[in-house]
């Protein structure tokens, strides 16, 4: 992604502020590097002078006498002798240098036994995969020399590597995803489970650099983020291919932390999203996430298959134009979506024939968020129907034209149920939860350059905007209000987010859980 810079009350006072820190740091390791000897020297006569006090300390009384004369003895024979202050001077200096040195003992050069044997390991399993038998000098062998194929390596507190560089032979097929695999297979198992490792193969220089990541933050809480018209924020990610960032709030704190950017309109290339994961993985957090962020500029039509309410916060809120639990309610919504779609193009058409700029009511941001839409595929089979992801194919194939954006959220295994349009005009792809490297790929079309694992946080998966990398992601705790598992600080966070909620008109108010009201009310 392209940086994009910040508003220039939040990145002209932190570059000044860098720019002053790192001159402040190079003059203070200038002024350093100077006044070493000098340093050195008062350091040892600051020592000597407190080796001076312990003797006298030390001394009996009745011997501190002797002690006097003898010291003033050596004072006047040193001063009589020729050169004899100068030597004495230079005498005092060099005992100050040899006693302020620096005693610190230096660090172990190499890796120590244990480090040096999980090398060797690391080593002799890569043996089979880059040894050939025709090869006249291999680099790989079994009892060879690792330290020629490992040249950088890092370990980190507990022992285990965090950091390696890998030189493999050119005949080694790297591009082939197969042989990718099976390496990566073998390095996560080797160097340790449980750990996510990025790996960037190098093929012109016949290297793969191997890192361990760092968990993703899980305490980003739902806020306002820091991002123009048309831009939703999906996660968060590693900086590693991104380089934009967002300063986000942790409380009284501030950090800058690089999202993940999904651009939407009339010129995105990827207008519309696919949310895939296992149930529990946050799915409906992300939907619930997206919903907040589009009603800050548009219209938002919500329909819930998975009939659990996790979108009656919604209901009732300023730019929500309905939240569907039913079958019939989500067919004459879509229904209508797809009429509206049509009512756009047509109206934009017109003004262009015209050369008039499109309607405002055309250029009005309108999302369709649809969660599990396969529950009702199901439904409409068994009551004889139509399918309701039929609806979705006229705002799919035209809603970029017409500003309209679908989201569509499903499950693993009702995937097989999502209809040919959706899967087609859904480029941006995002998976959540535990999914091995096939689903992944399936899914997004690409594998991850990193190893997904077992065992996740809620809202934690991947995604792929198009053709683009694969990213790790994170996305923003932003739970159900009304949900009693819910902390204080999360539903709070949310609530301030949500639009005013509006009388319908027959004058009925929606029904609102106690202690969401409550909540809320503190917040006004």
């Amino acid at each position: 992604m392209a940086r994009r810079p910040l508003p220039r009350i939040l990145s002209t006072g932190s570059a000044q502020i860098a720019r002053s820190r790192e001159l402040a740091r190079t003059a203070a390791d200038s002024a350093t590097d100077v006044l070493h000897p000098l340093i050195t020297i008062t350091r040892g006569l600051r020592r000597l002078a407190s080796a001076g006090r312990r003797r006298w300390a030390d001394t009996p009384k009745d011997r501190r006498g002797p002690l006097l004369f003898l010291v003033a003895s050596v004072i006047l024979v040193v001063a009589l002798v020729p050169y004899g202050p100068l030597l004495a001077v230079i005498s005092l200096m060099a005992a100050a240098a040899w006693q302020g040195r620096d005693r610190t003992p230096p660090a172990p050069e190499g890796p120590d036994d244990s480090q040096t044997q999980r090398l060797r390991a690391l080593y002799e399993a890569l043996v089979p995969y880059f040894s050939a038998a025709e090869d006249p000098a291999p680099l790989y062998g079994h009892g060879g020399e690792w330290d020629k194929a490992f040249p950088s390596y890092e370990f980190d507190e507990t022992g285990r590597v965090c950091h390696l560089l890998i030189r493999y032979p050119a005949y080694f097929p790297d591009g082939e995803p197969e042989a990718r695999a099976r390496i990566e297979q073998l390095l996560t198992a080797k160097a340790g489970r449980g750990r996510e490792y990025h790996f960037a193969w190098d093929e012109e220089g016949n290297e793969l650099t191997v890192t361990v990541l760092a968990p993703l933050p899980t305490d980003i809480a739902a806020q306002r983020f820091v991002t123009a018209p048309g831009e939703t924020v999906l996660g968060f990610t590693d900086p590693l291919q991104v380089q934009r960032t967002l300063p986000l709030g942790y409380g009284d704190a501030q950090r800058d932390v690089p999202p993940v950017i999904w651009r939407t309109g009339v010129r995105s290339t990827e207008p519309h999203l696919l949310v895939v994961g296992q149930p529990g993985s946050g799915t409906s957090t992300l939907l619930r996430s997206i919903a907040l962020q589009a009603l800050q500029h548009g219209d938002v039509l919500v329909v819930d298959g998975s009939g659990t309410g996790d979108y009656a916060c919604l209901t009732g809120r300023d730019g929500v134009l309905a939240v569907e639990c039913g079958l019939s309610g989500a067919l004459a919504s879509l229904e209508w979506a797809a009429t509206e779609t049509e009512r756009r193009l047509i109206a934009a058409n017109r003004a262009r024939q015209e050369g008039e700029a499109p309607p405002e009511d055309t250029r009005r941001p309108l999302w369709i968020l649809v969660d599990r839409p396969s529950a009702f595929t199901h439904l409409a089979a068994a009551d004889g129907r139509k399918d309701p992801q039929a609806l979705l194919q006229v705002p799919l194939r035209h809603g970029r034209a017409a500003s309209v954006t679908v989201v569509v959220a499903d499950q693993f295994d009702s995937a097989d149920a999502l209809s040919d349009a959706v899967r087609q005009h859904t480029r941006a792809r995002v998976v959540l939860g535990p999914a091995g490297a096939e689903q992944l790929e399936a899914v997004l079309g690409a594998r991850p350059q990193t190893t997904p694992v077992a065992q996740v946080p809620p809202g934690r998966g991947y995604a792929r905007l198009g053709a683009g990398p694969v990213h790790r992601l994170q996305v923003p705790a932003t739970p159900d209000p009304y949900d009693d598992a819910t902390s204080d600080a999360h539903r709070q966070a949310v609530l301030d987010l949500l639009p005013p909620r509006t009388t319908p008109a027959d004058g009925e108010t929606v029904p609102v859980p106690a202690e969401a009201a409550a909540a809320e009310a503190s917040s006004s």
